[in-house]
């Protein structure tokens, strides 16, 4: 099935110019297409359309992905009386006996935390059997180790670093995989400003893993 995914502006980065009221056309898993959302639904009368509000971008890297995955714990909501909402990390996590299965599912929803921030892929390297399988289980890529991760381990990339050093390299058209983010911002210097938390939609390998409305 083709898709449409349309918005506000449309940076897909690697020098090409950015598309306002744009879209990308997703092909199953592919990027098949992008351009200004009118050239393309008329090309292709067929795919269904979905319009996201702000900015589509390739997705977030996080630079520290051990740190917020295998050194954090992310409580069940089950938990909430007891531990609270926030992950837990140094004394607080030493007391809570850690083992491989709760490792695993403390990664899934730490996962599902940073899908909710736009990351596409994390900066290894993971070592927990469990935590690497939640990851390949949710698509993340894992990427080499960053070389300036900054010091944030929270969800949120963008928080005290750059959108250059941690943006993914740039999807290429009619050949790779749709994977991309759409964030309620008017443009990139406003994600900067207001951080990855404004991501809307999460897109890896055609599949819209995160939506936010």
């Amino acid at each position: 099935m083709l898709t449409l995914h349309a918005a506000d502006l449309v940076v897909l980065g690697g020098g090409r110019p950015a598309v306002p009221d744009g879209a990308v056309l997703v092909d199953g898993r592919t990027l098949a297409a992008a351009g200004p959302y009118a050239v393309l639904a008329a090309a292709h009368p067929a795919a269904r359309t979905r319009r996201w509000p702000g900015l589509l971008t390739p997705g977030l890297v996080h630079p520290r992905g051990p740190e917020v995955l295998e050194h954090t714990y992310h409580p069940d909501p089950r938990e909430a009386g007891e531990l609270g909402t926030a992950p837990l990390t140094g004394e607080a996590l030493a007391g809570l006996g850690m083992t491989e299965a709760r490792w695993g599912a403390s990664a899934r929803r730490g996962v599902q935390r940073l899908l909710a921030h736009g990351v596409v892929a994390v900066a290894g390297p993971l070592r927990r059997p469990a935590v690497v399988d939640a990851v390949q289980r949710a698509g993340l890529g894992v990427r080499p180790p960053a070389e300036d991760p900054g010091d944030a381990a929270g969800p949120d990339p963008l928080a005290g670093r750059s959108l250059a050093r941690v943006t993914a390299p740039p999807p290429a058209v009619g050949e790779g995989p749709a994977t991309f983010a759409v964030f309620d911002v008017p443009d990139e210097a406003a994600l900067t400003a207001r951080g990855a938390a404004t991501c809307v939609a999460t897109v890896l390998a055609g599949r819209l893993v995160h939506r936010r409305r």
